[in-house]
């Protein structure tokens, strides 16, 4: 089951902003966290977003802010969702789930950021 297990019951609503939301709310301090593979972070992701893969997100979380919005992004918003979840089982109640991640993200033609090699 992993560090996962149990969030099927997890005892809250999940919030979830769409992708325009995220952007704003990013531009007035939210921190947005893609939690997808190091593959999939240095194809493109959000400008100025933060990569904490999901299977590592429970050792970061002492470096997240509680008093301001946290956003998780990943491909299509499951994983983001999960990540989400998470944070809210650990006392989190600003944690938001970009709907549609970075697909959505990249339809909506919002910018997108590559990873220097």
């Amino acid at each position: 089951m992993g560090w996962f297990a149990g969030l099927a019951g997890a005892p809250h609503t999940r919030r979830e902003v769409d992708v325009a939301e995220a952007q704003c709310r990013q531009d007035a301090r939210a921190l947005l966290i893609d939690v997808r593979e190091p593959v999939e972070w240095q194809a493109g992701h959000a400008p100025g977003a933060r990569h904490i893969p999901l299977g590592t997100l429970t050792q970061h979380l002492v470096e997240l802010p509680r008093d301001r919005d946290v956003l998780f992004i990943c491909r299509s918003g499951n994983r983001s969702g999960t990540a989400c979840d998470l944070l809210a089982r650990h006392g989190f109640d600003r944690a938001f789930n970009v709907i549609g991640g970075m697909q959505a993200w990249a339809r909506a033609g919002l910018p997108i950021a590559r990873a220097s090699t």
